[in-house]
């Protein structure tokens, strides 16, 4: 086994060093299909194993050089600003509703990079000192052919309520932008999706910057998916907290008993379709925009407080919903110097007819780089 992984860490390798002349050309003739693919097979290996494992992995950067031109440096340094954002909302069957908002994170930070490995480290410059216990991981890997998100999340304490409607024999406009520590929510996934148009289309020239589209392209895309969700609120801060800033009392009993848990868990199996286009403005300038909806497969375990066996057992997220992924990309690419800004955003439901939550985060990204070390 170690032998085999080792045998495809090498492929990938020369495969990485191939890709920086890749040749797919728009010739319609049956010579210049001939020429290409004599090209194209220029490195055979003598072990047959590792030569298909070679032209395999060979195979994701090949474009068509009329719509997309290759990186030609080895190497990159980038300095990134990273901003991160997520919104909770939670509602029941009575139209009760409360919406948590964390303060946005602020991150920078340099990247180093070498053809597809790519390292970097950024600090929360809004959390440098309040001992925020928020966890943020994130990687993206793409490839002209196919793409990889994996995330986690964890949250910290510093939630703020941006609404809430307990109906409306109550004025809540107080709870509006009150501190609250008592929620917490973590999320583990990732999404694998692949590219029909990959030799016209390129996702790296759009947010990783290793090739520069030249002309204007789309392509359809479709993906599987997995995450992991977790929440937790603690009603009774909360309570304390509706009685401190409306002056009411038994807050308990006003916050209806099919919005109150202690902890849910949700598990999420999605397939996604869409679609995504690289729009050339202008020379060396691309827009990219994309989206993506999930069928997704809902299953959660919870603790709801509620003394009624039969809605316990109502209270029960199988089924489907739809979710979303929406990217948006700017970029400035000369292939020596690059400059651009990108967000990613990640959409949840989950409903049923006693309760439903939907969570959106992501992140935006501005960027600046060099390239150097040509091939």
């Amino acid at each position: 086994m170690a032998k085999r992984v080792l045998l495809a860490l090498v492929a990938i390798a020369l495969a990485c060093h191939a890709s920086a002349n890749p040749t797919d050309s728009t010739d319609s003739t049956q010579v210049g299909r001939k020429e290409r693919r004599a090209r194209t097979s220029g490195h055979e290996l003598r072990n047959p194993l590792l030569n298909a494992a070679y032209q395999f992995v060979k195979e994701f950067s090949r474009v068509d050089t009329l719509y997309v031109e290759p990186q030609h440096y080895n190497f990159t340094v980038m300095l990134q600003n990273t901003n991160t954002y997520e919104i909770y909302h939670l509602a029941n069957k009575t139209g009760q509703e409360i919406v948590f908002v964390p303060k946005p994170s602020v991150k920078l930070g340099p990247y180093v990079g070498w053809r597809w490995v790519f390292l970097g480290y950024t600090v929360d410059l809004t959390h440098l000192s309040d001992g925020d216990r928020k966890q943020d991981l994130n990687l993206s890997l793409y490839s002209n052919q196919i793409g990889i998100d994996v995330f986690y999340r964890k949250s910290g304490n510093d939630y703020t309520i941006s609404r809430m409607d307990l109906g409306k024999q109550y004025d809540t406009s107080r709870m509006r932008g009150a501190s609250f520590d008592g929620f917490h929510s973590s999320i583990t996934g990732g999404n694998l999706y692949y590219i029909f148009n990959h030799r016209k289309f390129s996702y790296p020239a759009a947010y990783s910057q290793s090739t520069v589209q030249r002309r204007t392209a789309g392509s359809p895309m479709m993906g599987i998916g997995y995450t992991r969700h977790s929440l937790e609120v603690d009603w009774g801060k909360l309570a304390d907290l509706v009685e401190q800033r409306l002056g009411t009392t038994n807050a308990d009993g006003i916050i209806d008993s099919s919005m109150r848990f202690s902890k849910v868990k949700y598990t999420d199996y999605s397939v996604s379709g869409g679609y995504g286009i690289n729009w050339v403005f202008a020379y060396n300038w691309l827009f990219n925009a994309s989206a993506m909806a999930s069928l997704s497969y809902k299953r959660s375990t919870s603790d709801v407080q509620n003394e009624e066996k039969d809605f316990f057992r109502t209270f029960d997220f199988k089924n489907i919903n739809l979710d979303g992924l929406f990217r948006l990309g700017l970029v400035w690419n000369n292939t020596r110097w690059y400059a651009g800004a990108s967000a990613v955003f990640h959409a949840y439901n989950y409903r049923k007819d006693q309760f439903k939550t939907n969570n959106i985060f992501g992140s935006v990204n501005i960027y600046f780089g060099y390239n150097f070390g040509r091939r």
